[in-house]
């Protein structure tokens, strides 16, 4: 089999049925649906499992107590029998005929398929586009290390499934950034990258969804994501190799992004300064990375702000930056 799309379920009754609906591609074959239901208490379970009793060659459920997103993912991996893995979170969905473009793709024997993705409102509106990669031509991350910047996300890539097995690599239970936790530890062993300039993935953005999520406390876990992702450079050797590449990424993930998110919920968060300690306590040199000294002025002006500790001030912008926005 070629490929097994794997679909974590947690009590989403509402969108679990588009989900399932953009995936479904009767006749197509070489494909399998696998369905985790992560312990929901909606009437997900039951969508799903009708959906497995009208297509039981091509969809299955699998059950498992609430475990989160990434332990589902990992429940429906050690399910799977394809040779690639695509995750599609059960609130979103993938374009119109995206599995019927994708199958031939699978031939090109690449280790990760990096496609774009696009967000889409309630209504299916497409609100804004985003690029998986901005190359073109297939790629190994020594010769482009600065993939590592793109988004890290699990949902718009094939992945050979192999990357996860031969290696012992799995998605964090629990834990928020759970993408951020794996992604770049899967790529630092793929031989070839393929970008693939299809918006297949939809991305839903939604009121309760785990992006939207406006808990100050669970942004804090970015701390455990960023000693699991260096240690596990560490670890393989490639920490020094790739030192430049991974400050940057966490000097906007860790210091800029989730000390912003916590900032923008809470000023006076204790959850800011831990954020910003723990990244400069990683990289105690990160004002001379390459990168961030060439880093756009907006994030220029961040910086001196969240080192300096002016909450009010970055809250002030963050805000006036939501409002300018519409959000």
């Amino acid at each position: 089999m070629k490929l097994s799309i794997i679909v974590p379920v947690y009590n989403t009754e509402d969108y679990v049925a588009k989900c399932l609906d953009s995936l479904i591609e009767p006749g197509l074959g070489d494909y399998e649906i696998i369905a985790v239901n992560d312990g929901s208490t909606d009437s997900s379970r039951e969508i799903i499992g009708k959906y497995a009793e009208k297509y039981d060659d091509l969809v299955k459920v699998e059950d498992t107590p609430n475990g989160g997103l990434g332990h589902a993912r990992n429940v429906g991996t050690e399910a799977s029998k394809g040779e690639y893995l695509l995750f599609v979170d059960s609130d979103d969905y993938l374009s119109v005929h995206a599995v019927r473009e994708i199958l031939p793709l699978l031939e090109q024997g690449f280790d990760i398929a990096v496609f774009d993705f696009v967000h889409v409102d309630e209504s299916g509106k497409v609100t804004a586009e985003f690029a998986g990669c901005e190359r073109s031509e297939a790629f190994r991350l020594e010769k482009f290390p600065e993939y590592l910047f793109s988004p890290h996300n699990a949902v718009n890539k094939i992945w050979r499934r192999s990357l996860f097995t031969d290696y012992g690599i799995s998605f964090p239970g629990r834990l928020w950034y759970e993408d951020l936790a794996t992604t770049p530890k899967l790529v630092l062993h793929a031989e070839s990258i393929l970008p693939v300039h299809r918006p297949w993935y939809c991305y839903l953005q939604r009121q309760g969804s785990i992006t939207n999520n406006r808990s100050t406390a669970r942004n804090d876990e970015m701390i455990t994501v960023a000693a699991m992702v260096l240690d596990y450079y560490r670890e393989t050797g490639m920490y020094e190799r790739y030192w430049e590449q991974l400050c940057y990424k966490f000097f906007y993930e860790e210091f800029l992004a989730a000390v912003c998110r916590a900032n923008l919920i809470d000023p006076e968060s204790a959850v800011q300064a831990a954020l910003r300690d723990d990244f400069i306590m990683h990289f105690p040199d990160y004002r001379d990375n390459p990168y961030v000294r060439k880093a756009p002025p907006k994030y220029q002006l961040l910086e001196r702000l969240i080192r300096k500790g002016n909450w009010k001030t970055v809250h002030a912008i963050m805000s006036l930056n939501k409002t300018v926005k519409g959000r």
